[in-house]
């Protein structure tokens, strides 16, 4: 059966997988902030490695109360924007209402179930290179899958017609265990994003440097052996291996992190850094070199603000 499908954050992440739906024909409802007129009167393009097309008429808001009530709602904002859920979430509820984020970090579900007790809950964990530096346009540059994590949804049927949703559209989905796909996504979001911040590179450069590309190697390590000892499951250093060997074939790339730092936004410290290392301390386990550059990541994130 035909799904409404809401889109919050109309940027990199929300603007590419709101799109595939919408092209696919879905019913697809975008709340966008910053390029709202550009959008209604433009359309939505989307540059593709994998065929490029544009949504002429996209049914596009700049409030949420104008919005319909949705079957699901794609949460693609960053994290340092949740403190605006209630406000803009809360118009697109019904009691059925099945609420992806897909977000980085560790804890966003935990901290969004407290704002929202009864809502059903799932965890996007995408794997794609894709930026928008412009109104409009999303670039995506390579890869694109997306793996659900369910984290408190009640009915899993809804919850197996998302992911053939959207496996119609080209997107390749999948359903995970929440907690393993949770922390296997940080072994590749925790050295990358806040490493090309710290030094002002590129994931390849990276790589191609025998020093950093051990660094790369011993920051995975770190975040897989405090996986493992909270009791996450397969999950050992070949995932590593194979995220760096994924990493090399890749496009040159500069992660969500890096952009933001670059266009002078908030950068996501909380869930990708900070609270994953209390979690991991707090099961006595000390993520000693995630720490320190966590330590660098505010310091450069208040040199900023300043």
């Amino acid at each position: 059966m035909k799904k409404v499908y809401g889109v919050i954050g109309v940027g990199a992440i929300g603007g590419f997988y709101g799109a595939k739906l919408a092209h696919s024909g879905q019913e697809v409802h975008f709340l966008s902030h910053s390029d709202y007129q550009y959008v209604k009167d433009n359309g939505l393009q989307v540059d593709s490695c994998d065929g490029s097309f544009h949504i002429d008429h996209p049914h596009v808001y700049q409030s949420a109360t104008d919005m319909p009530k949705c079957d699901v709602v794609l949460v693609g904002l960053k994290t340092t924007n949740n403190h605006l859920l209630p406000e803009l979430l809360t118009p697109l509820l019904k009691p059925s209402t099945l609420v992806v984020l897909i977000q980085n970090g560790i804890g966003v579900e935990a901290d969004v179930q407290q704002m929202f007790p009864h809502l059903q809950l799932v965890a996007g964990l995408a794997f794609i290179c894709s930026a928008k530096t412009k109104p409009g346009v999303v670039n995506h540059q390579c890869y694109g899958n997306i793996n659900l994590g369910n984290y408190s949804c009640r009915d899993e049927r809804l919850l197996q017609e998302v992911v053939d949703d959207f496996n119609a559209t080209g997107v390749r989905a999948q359903l995970v265990e929440y907690e393993e796909a949770r922390w296997k996504k940080a072994v590749w979001n925790m050295p990358f994003n806040g490493m090309t911040v710290a030094l002002n590179t590129r994931t390849d450069l990276l790589l191609k440097n025998p020093a950093t590309r051990q660094l790369i190697r011993d920051l995975m390590m770190e975040v897989i052996n405090a996986a493992r000892h909270l009791g996450v499951k397969n999950i050992d250093e070949t995932f590593a291996d194979k995220m760096i060997h994924t990493t090399d074939v890749m496009t040159p790339y500069s992660p969500s992190m890096k952009l933001d730092f670059d266009f002078h936004r908030k950068m996501e410290i909380k869930y990708l850094y900070s609270r994953p290392i209390e979690i991991a301390r707090q099961a006595g386990f000390e993520m000693s070199k995630l720490s320190m550059l966590e330590a660098e990541l505010k310091f450069l994130s208040e040199e900023e603000e300043g």
